[in-house]
């Protein structure tokens, strides 16, 4: 899988926060968009560069493409650092929003991975009317304390000297998350997390990212999202699961289906937490959910 990352394929966004802090996103426009915009939000140390293959794919490849903007959280990617007491999925759900009213989207399709699921359900709680449908990448209302603690062993860690050693940091804490990468896939995830100075690899997150993650302590009880999430059983809502997840287990996503009746789900073999959307079926089942959310026919047929 080579990576694509040509920057002519999306023009810059940007906004700013309640606070004035600088916020950024990429935005993929097609020729010709023939369904509901797309919004991609990231998991908690990641940024839009996660989504470049499918922005690509939904601007430019899909039956029906349509617009993508893929956001870089504050205090990641291109985006400002902020006080750390900031980084809070309410604060990030405020910029969203205001990035929406930047970008002119009225109602928008979200693509969230882990955090930025959790910012997707917060929506669905605060303003359902500017959601057409979600897609919720390998999270739900209830977090394994397993992956939670996995993630704080490494949110803050010193960036490393080169890039043979990012991509043996990214083996050490993400190698049993997915066993099958090969080299170039380990360097284009690798790529996708740190950006480069000097030739070095930096982890492309504020490092003071770790104090607010501390506060997400997995050692403190979990916070309950399961209201947010009732929030979206009146909006069409596809979960897709790495097989081999510790944050979203088969139980939670079980009790989800039990909640949310009418919930689409895919299962991708061989990942884990959070599954890459690096391949061509699991994007096209993506484009024919929100196909078939802009059509009325919810839920589509999608096997796990």
């Amino acid at each position: 899988m080579a990576a694509d990352t040509a920057e002519e394929r999306w023009t810059p966004l940007t906004w700013s926060g309640a606070d004035a802090i600088p916020l950024f996103g990429r935005d993929y426009r097609p020729a010709k968009a023939a369904g509901t915009p797309v919004v991609c939000l990231p998991g908690v140390t990641r940024n839009s560069r996660d989504f470049e293959a499918l922005a690509r794919y939904l601007s430019q490849i899909a039956p029906k493409t349509r617009r993508v903007v893929a956001v870089d959280f504050r205090g990641r990617g291109r985006s400002g650092y902020a006080p750390w007491e900031t980084y809070t999925p309410a604060t990030e759900l405020d910029d969203v929003l205001r990035g929406l009213d930047a970008a002119g989207i009225d109602k928008a399709a979200l693509v969230g991975t882990s955090r930025g699921g959790m910012v997707a359900m917060a929506m669905a709680a605060r303003a359902p009317e500017r959601i057409s449908a979600v897609v919720l990448n390998d999270i739900g209302p209830r977090i394994s304390r397993e992956g939670l603690q996995r993630i704080s062993g490494y949110v803050g860690s010193e960036s490393p000297v080169t890039w043979d050693d990012a991509i043996a940091e990214l083996k050490r804490t993400q190698g049993a998350a997915f066993p099958d990468l090969d080299d170039g896939e380990w360097m284009r995830l690798a790529r996708q997390i740190f950006r480069e100075e000097d030739g070095r690899p930096i982890y492309d997150y504020d490092p003071a990212l770790k104090e607010a993650f501390e506060a997400f302590s997995p050692d403190a009880p979990l916070p309950d999202l399961w209201p947010a999430f009732y929030a979206l059983t009146k909006i069409p809502t596809l979960v897709i699961r790495g097989a081999i997840s510790d944050i979203l287990s088969t139980a939670t996503l079980e009790a989800m289906r039990q909640a949310h009746p009418r919930l689409a789900t895919v299962l991708i073999s061989d990942q884990g937490h959070a599954p890459l959307l690096w391949d061509r079926p699991t994007k096209e089942r993506i484009g024919e959910f929100l196909d078939a959310t802009d059509e009325g026919r919810w839920p589509p047929r999608l096997a796990d």
